[in-house]
Parts: C-alpha cells; sequence; structure tokens
C-alpha cells in the first residue's frame, strides 16, 4: 500500500515541478515517470522495512 501511495505521490510531485519549470508535456511526463519510480523505490525499502520490523 505504501509503494502504490509511494508512486502516486510522486508522479504528482514530478508533473508540478515540470510545470514550474515550464516544461512541455513531454517534459512532465518524464518527470513524473521519473519520480515515480523513485518515490515507488523509496516506498518499497520503507515498506521492507516496517515488514521486518513488526
Amino acid at each position: 500500500m505504501i509503494v502504490i501511495a509511494a508512486f502516486i505521490i510522486g508522479a504528482f510531485l514530478g508533473w508540478r515541478r515540470a510545470g514550474r519549470l515550464e516544461g512541455n508535456r513531454r517534459d512532465r511526463l518524464q518527470y513524473a515517470a521519473a519520480f515515480a519510480v523513485v518515490f515507488g523505490i523509496v516506498g518499497l525499502f520503507i515498506t521492507v522495512f516496517i515488514d521486518r520490523m513488526a
């Protein structure tokens, strides 16, 4: 569940970041994809860490 939320939040933040840099639609999609992947991986590590602690 954390991975999915992190993926969606990352995509949203990447889209906003590219918009603030005045990027076109392809720039926004690229930023959204990159941020989503990074946030998804971080969310995966957090999920594994929480699972190991419990």
